[in-house]
């Protein structure tokens, strides 16, 4: 199949972001300061998953799971108050699909959509409201991307969108298994090590392997893994280490440390699909020396199926990576009218120190530095 990927973002009023419009390639680096919008930019596709899915998710639980329509409006909002996501989607057919979803609150506070528009090509698929919903309202509380009997004719668009994968692992979940009784899919890897036990014997031994090959490279006398589920049916991760004592280097997930998870478990996921994967900061916990090769592995995991990865960062061994053009590179600049999403490519200041020869995290991250932080090395005053 060919790759599947975002390929454009509008929203409007959304969170930190009053209006944004940004291309997206089959690599985007998010950078910006801190609270600038990175996790709620990259929010937006989580969102539109949960919509999307066919058991548990939809309009209504994807907005209440984030505190309601008024915690998501911008409170750079002002004369047009309705939230607004438009993506751009390339399915691998030689025409873009797009999807827009308009939507505001009633006077309940109940999620309401204003407008839900699909186009494929220059073909109108969806356009509501319509006729239906103007006699009944109610309908309007459901969006047609989670509706079976709605959505036949753009179904690859769900599909697509509830493929979408999420991961920042937290390394203290994995190492508390109990904790994933009852859940499915977590992001902060609560599940994780129940999803390696889902997974076909065949295939994780594969992915175990070729994980193996690459942690012994990054973490000292680290020879071996396996998974197995103990008598009470929980799994665990169990990591052999060299030792002169033949036995005794098997250590469990609780005796990890938190780099050696966190690299797991971002290698487990880039092996794990071909859906666009969304990452968060994944240079916390770990050498510089690994961080610097992490655009690499993307890189690899692009060309070898066309996987599109988008990750925020502050690294600058991460953007030191000689590989990374300019126009990956997505610029959040915090404003009085909310924050700014900019391609690196298109400011002229990064692009006249990159002819200079200046690096690429030299010209692109002193922009997102506060301007007083010296100050706090004065604390406490």
């Amino acid at each position: 199949m060919p790759p599947m990927k975002f390929t454009r973002l509008v929203l409007e009023n959304w969170r930190n972001f009053k209006r944004v419009d940004v291309p997206l390639h089959n690599r985007a680096f998010l950078v910006g300061p801190n609270a600038s919008g990175k996790s709620n930019f990259l929010d937006v596709f989580r969102f539109l998953r949960v919509v999307a899915e066919k058991q548990g998710g939809g309009f209504q639980q994807a907005v209440r799971a984030r505190g309601g329509v008024s915690q998501l409006r911008s409170l750079f909002a002002r004369k047009n108050p309705e939230v607004v996501i438009e993506v751009t989607m390339d399915l691998g057919d030689e025409e873009p699909w797009m999807y827009r979803l308009e939507f505001t609150q009633d006077n309940q506070r109940r999620p309401l959509i204003k407008r839900e528009r699909v186009t494929h090509g220059r073909k109108l698929l969806v356009d509501r409201p319509d006729a239906d919903d103007e006699d009944d309202q109610n309908r309007l509380t459901q969006t047609f991307l989670e509706q079976v009997n709605a959505n036949k004719s753009f179904r690859s668009v769900v599909d697509f969108l509830s493929e979408v994968r999420y991961l920042h692992i937290v390394p203290q979940l994995i190492r508390e298994p109990e904790r994933s009784v009852g859940r499915s899919g977590d992001p902060f890897g609560g599940d994780f090590l129940e999803q390696l036990a889902r997974t076909p014997k065949k295939t994780l031994e594969a992915r175990l392997r070729k994980i193996e090959s690459a942690l012994k490279v990054a973490v000292p006398q680290l020879d071996k893994l396996k998974l197995e589920r103990d008598v009470r049916g929980v799994p665990h991760l169990h990591g052999l280490h060299q030792h002169w004592r033949p036995k005794a280097g098997w250590q469990q997930e609780d005796q990890l440390s938190d780099g050696t998870l966190r690299l797991l478990g971002l290698l487990w996921v880039l092996l794990d699909g071909d859906a666009p994967l969304l990452l968060e900061e994944p240079e916390l916990s770990l050498h510089t020396a690994v961080v610097r090769n992490i655009p690499s592995m993307m890189a690899r995991v692009s060309r070898k199926g066309g996987r599109q990865v988008l990750v925020s960062t502050h690294s600058v061994d991460m953007l030191s990576d000689e590989g990374i053009p300019s126009s990956e590179v997505l610029l959040l600049e915090p404003s009085t009218e909310g924050t700014k999403v900019t391609v690196a490519a298109d400011v002229a200041s990064i692009r006249a120190l990159l002819e200079k020869g200046i690096s690429l995290a030299d010209a692109v991250l002193p922009l997102t530095a506060p301007n007083n932080a010296v100050e706090l090395s004065m604390f406490p005053s």
